[in-house]
């Protein structure tokens, strides 16, 4: 006798193949229906025999398409119908739409082959997709995801693209970016934007591939924004980039044509490996080999170097007709958003590249590229992006009520949270820029039309002065500030599902505390709203500011200051001795206490012992002393400068002077910098242990969470984490957002959502 069930998927369901992949299965399973997008969802209608559906709804859950993402089923009984046949239907926009948006997929292997088989009509066709890739956020105006919906709306579609999406045996049936080049869209090239279009199609990507060849910088149009691209292995093409471009030295990302093409270039592991090609296609943080074909200012100083492979039709023709690798860098002048729009793009764009090579679809969401890096066996993010987001987090305890977190002001995050599901939107950017915080207003927006989320409570950061905190308070909404680190130590509790207390470490450059200094070194004890200052980076001055921040120099004055008092101007280093008046007026500065603020950050600590050791007395970036002191370090001393802990009131505090004395007498010594910067590095280690250990007995609390950007180093991070876990810890670190600022808007929206849910 004939059941039937009525079936509600939700999740990441549409854009993934999940339709065409159902009506297959149902016609396998002798089943009748339909299967219809909704506006939360997919919504199958069954009928047939009762152990049918059984097995039908058992094979979905086991082995979905793989870029669906199923959060939930919910199955109901219905009176049969008698249908005769089982088909795709339209879909309903009807209802509260909470469906969500797939990520942007790189080019799949099916798709690829037809790339290059001659005989195939899509043969170059540099917008080649099916139901298993393509863009998908990026070209989303609204959902459901229909064509009519997305920026693919502007290209009808021709008769074969039109048969093979109607037909239930192509892998493009209902493939809403389907195109070939009858009907889809197509490049342009052009010297500047006031001349017209030097060439289309095959000429335009020929000239831009001599261009590349030449040494010219070309601006191509990607799936989320420009990238500025150069040839990689050119010394001066490069060295123009980063002038034009305004980056002095933070390593360019680099694209190769494949995996063989990456480990030319690079030490990869298997698990780099699965990162590099899989669907997401993020740049990967990898080993650089001393012997690969670049050119040395693509990545100076540091002994890592990000690869990504082609993640569009158009860049696998560009990199292989190039022959070699290619420089991809964000088309933007350094701290703006990324450019995606044409116009906006051959303007701003304009005297950094030489050239442009574009396309006609319309890119309706500005997605700039992931970065990752493989830590403890696992993917940690540096900027979480393309190809991951907008997926939310789902998360094990439910959101008391629907939130906006702003998050912070330098690689900035928005968040979005109702139920179970956290919105953790796109890299934005620094906000210091004007034009970023318009991308932020334009994103926060475009968020909650997309997903039907109306906040009630806006979280953001301590800082007053931040331009995030400025917007909250623009909202009309109920606010909530939220501590730096406190946001740090939730957001990483979050993603790992912990309820219950934890002891966070939370070490970074700088935010703001609660007793008015910079903190950047804290223990905390946090439980969801609930945060104590269990202990902290022993204070020191900062002088100037802000300043420090890129001058490393004045944060090794404070710390000599700090560790050695009057007898301090008279350590020789050649740090000092390299700017003899500059030292001599923040001696001046650090007497008086004049623009001094006091500071336990472990970022500035860092920042110290690099320009003690000669390693850089002045960044270009924040963290580069860092990243180049993490590189210099010897991974194989077992020396380490032994912690100094003192009881403060209620708190314990880790004396900075004992390690900055212990780096002074080693350098005095003679010991190499390789050396230092090692037992460096194995000092931090044992200060965390040593601290965490004791607070883990005065609390009961047996897990840590490691967070913020000084955990991004994965020589601290790794051996931290391996100290911990020997001690009996269990310890939590970043995988789904970032340790940096990048992961503050998850930590606020649970901080700020559960305290306005207590009425705090």
């Amino acid at each position: 006798m004939a059941e039937r069930r009525i079936v509600a998927i939700r999740g990441v369901v549409q854009g993934v193949g999940l339709r065409p992949f159902i009506r297959g299965l149902a016609v396998s399973f002798n089943l009748r229906g339909q299967v219809r997008n909704d506006a939360a969802g997919v919504i199958v209608d069954l009928e047939g025999p009762g152990g049918s559906i059984r097995g039908f709804l058992a094979h979905l859950l086991s082995a979905p398409p793989p870029l669906a993402v199923i959060d939930s089923i919910s199955v109901e009984t219905a009176a049969p119908t008698e249908c005769s046949t089982f088909t795709v239907a339209a879909s309903d926009r009807s209802g509260p739409t909470t469906a969500l948006v797939s990520p942007d997929a790189g080019i799949c292997a099916a798709c690829l082959a037809e790339l290059v088989t001659p005989s195939n009509r899509r043969h170059r066709h540099p917008f080649i997709s099916c139901t298993q890739c393509g863009p998908r956020f990026t070209i989303v105006r609204e959902v459901p995801f229909d064509r009519s919906r997305t920026t693919m709306a502007e290209f009808p579609m021709c008769g074969t693209c039109r048969q093979e999406y109607e037909s239930p045996g192509d892998r493009r049936f209902h493939a809403q970016p389907i195109a070939c080049p009858d009907c889809g869209p197509t490049l342009a090239f052009r010297w500047t934007r006031s001349d017209g279009d030097a060439g289309k199609g095959e000429v335009a990507l020929a000239l831009a591939v001599a261009s590349l060849g030449n040494g010219k910088i070309v601006a191509i149009k990607g799936l989320g924004g420009y990238h500025l691209g150069c040839d990689a292995r050119n010394e001066a093409a490069v060295g123009r980039l980063r002038n034009r471009k305004h980056r002095e030295s933070r390593p360019l990302a680099v694209m190769v044509r494949d995996l063989a093409a990456a480990r030319d270039l690079a030490t990869i592991s298997e698990g780099e490996a699965g990162l590099l090609t899989s669907t997401a296609r993020p740049i990967v943080l990898v080993s650089r080999r001393a012997d690969g074909q670049l050119a040395e200012s693509v990545a100076p100083n540091v002994s890592t170097i990000g690869l990504m492979l082609p993640y569009t039709p158009l860049h696998h023709l560009l990199v292989t007709d190039c022959g070699g690798p290619l420089v991809m860098t964000s088309g933007n002048r350094s701290d703006e958003p990324i450019r995606y729009q044409d116009a906006d793009a051959l303007a701003g764009l304009e005297g950094i590249a030489d050239c442009f090579l574009t396309h006609d679809r319309a890119i309706a969401t500005r997605v700039d590229d992931s970065v990752v890096r493989e830590a403890r066996g696992g993917p940690t993010f540096i900027r979480r992006s393309r190809g991951y987001a907008p997926r939310p987090l789902r998360l094990a305890a439910a959101f008391p009520v629907p939130v906006l977190a702003l998050g912070g002001h330098l690689k900035n995050t928005f968040c979005l949270g109702r139920g179970h599901q956290a919105f953790v939107s796109q890299h934005v950017g620094d906000l210091e820029h004007p034009a970023a915080l318009v991308a932020l207003r334009d994103s926060i927006g475009h968020y909650q039309r997309l997903f039907a989320i109306a906040p009630t409570v806006v979280g953001h950061d301590l800082h007053p002065d931040y331009a995030s905190t400025r917007l909250a308070e623009t909202m009309g909404l109920p606010t909530v500030a939220v501590q730096h680190h406190h946001a740090h130590v939730a957001g990483c509790a979050a993603e790992h599902g912990v309820s219950g207390p934890v002891i966070g470490v939370a070490f970074d450059g700088s935010g703001a505390g609660t007793d008015g200094a910079v903190w950047g070194g804290e223990f905390l004890l946090v439980d969801g709203s609930r945060c104590t200052r269990l202990g902290h980076l022993g204070y020191v001055p900062m002088p100037g500011g802000e300043r420090a921040v890129r001058e490393p120099w004045r944060v090794a004055a404070a710390h000599l200051f700090a560790a050695y008092g009057p007898e301090a101007d008279t350590v020789s280093l050649p740090a000092r001795t390299a700017r003899p008046r500059e030292w001599g007026l923040i001696w001046q500065m650090l007497e008086r206490g004049f623009q001094t603020p006091p500071t336990s950050s472990v970022g500035r600590l860092f920042d110290a012992v690099a320009a003690l050791t000669g390693i850089r007395d002045l960044a270009a970036y924040e963290g580069q002393a860092a990243i180049e002191l993490e590189t210099a370090a010897d991974r194989t001393t077992a020396r380490s400068y032994p912690p100094e802990l003192l009881e403060e009131g209620n708190q314990l505090v880790a004396s900075p002077g004992v390690i900055v004395r212990g780096v002074v007498d080693d350098l005095k010594r003679g010991r190499s910098v390789a050396e230092v910067a090692g037992a460096f590095h194995n000092a931090i280690k044992d200060l965390v242990v040593e601290v965490v250990e004791r607070l883990a007995g005065r609390t009961g609390t047996r897990r840590v969470a490691l967070t913020g950007g000084v955990f991004q180093n994965v020589l601290l991070l790794e051996r931290t984490a391996e100290a911990l876990s020997t001690s009996g810890l269990e310890v939590l670190i970043h995988r789904r957002v970032p340790s940096n600022d990048g992961g503050l808007s998850l930590g606020q929206a649970v901080v700020a959502a559960d305290s306005f849910g207590l009425g705090g």
